[in-house]
């Protein structure tokens, strides 16, 4: 078992071009190459693997082969850490005996699993190595396909492979700071399981204070969905003062307002091209 550390952001396809840019013209970046990956996720037709928070898939990259369990994990200063258990399979198929010894194995009744969707992209590859860190950048596009049912997917990942992880924020901040981007908490695992019909989350309609991480997940969220979101003064006094403590105050207040006037997530991704940039600013503090 490992523990993965990663940052993801949401790009539109057509600025994917910018952001390779901004990876050639750092010193530090050095292209690895391109593959293309078949991605089969696998669950019980209750999705019971789901339920558990957790997510399995078997990845074909030419004839490689690469059975994968993930936890969900928890957010942390915006980046993504969750436990992962990876094995090398012969073939395609997925392998019940490599789930023995997980957790899985005395909650979820593995004979029942079945291939729920696919994501299936071409990813190109970089690696920085920077102030005694050690960061895999990834930059995927492609697509979400369960049953006749696709949307597009594009995505740029900051993985940590060693060394510090500050790294991992400076990194995206920089990003953020040239090309417009979406901090998105949800995983390509959730957008598979949202358009297979098998996870509709539960908006918050919340009563308490936010903290910067549960406003930045609710942010997703109503991307996912494709609705609008709206909290009181109060519950966002969190993300107010953080926002203020990064001197974002004035990006913050627009965000505000373009949520007042109802604008459901995506058309917020749109219309505030500096949203990423806002997002990883309290990110950094939550």
């Amino acid at each position: 078992m490992a523990e993965e550390l990663e940052i993801k952001l949401t790009v539109a396809e057509a600025d994917q071009q910018k952001v390779e840019a901004w990876l050639s013209n750092d010193a530090t970046a050095e292209y690895v190459g391109e593959k293309s990956l078949i991605n089969r996720y696998f669950d019980t037709p209750a999705a019971d693997l789901n339920r558990q928070k957790a997510a399995l898939r078997v990845r074909q990259a030419g004839d490689k082969s690469i059975q994968t369990l993930k936890t969900r994990g928890e957010f942390v200063n915006g980046a993504h850490r969750r436990q992962e258990w990876e094995w090398p399979l012969p073939g395609p198929d997925l392998s019940l005996g490599l789930l023995a010894d997980t957790p899985l194995a005395d909650r979820v009744n593995l004979a029942e699993l079945e291939v729920v969707f696919e994501t299936n992209f071409q990813r190109r590859i970089w690696m920085i190595r920077q102030n005694g860190a050690e960061v895999e950048v990834v930059l995927d596009s492609g697509t979400v396909v369960s049953g006749d049912q696709s949307v597009a997917l594009n995505e740029v990942e900051f993985e940590l492979k060693a060394g510090n992880a500050d790294v991992l924020m400076q990194l995206a901040r920089e990003l953020a700071g040239q090309v417009p981007v979406f901090l998105n908490l949800v995983s390509k695992a959730e957008q598979g399981y949202f358009l297979a019909g098998l996870y509709r989350p539960e908006r918050v309609q919340a009563d308490h204070e936010l903290s910067v991480t549960e406003f930045l997940y609710q942010l997703s969220l109503g991307w996912l969905i494709g609705t609008s979101i709206g909290f009181s003064e109060s519950a966002l006094s969190q993300v107010h003062h953080a926002a203020v403590e990064t001197k974002v105050e004035g990006l913050w207040q627009e965000l505000r307002q373009e949520m007042a006037s109802g604008k459901s997530v995506p058309e917020l991704v749109r219309h505030l091209p500096r949203l990423g940039e806002l997002q990883l600013a309290l990110a950094s503090v939550s």
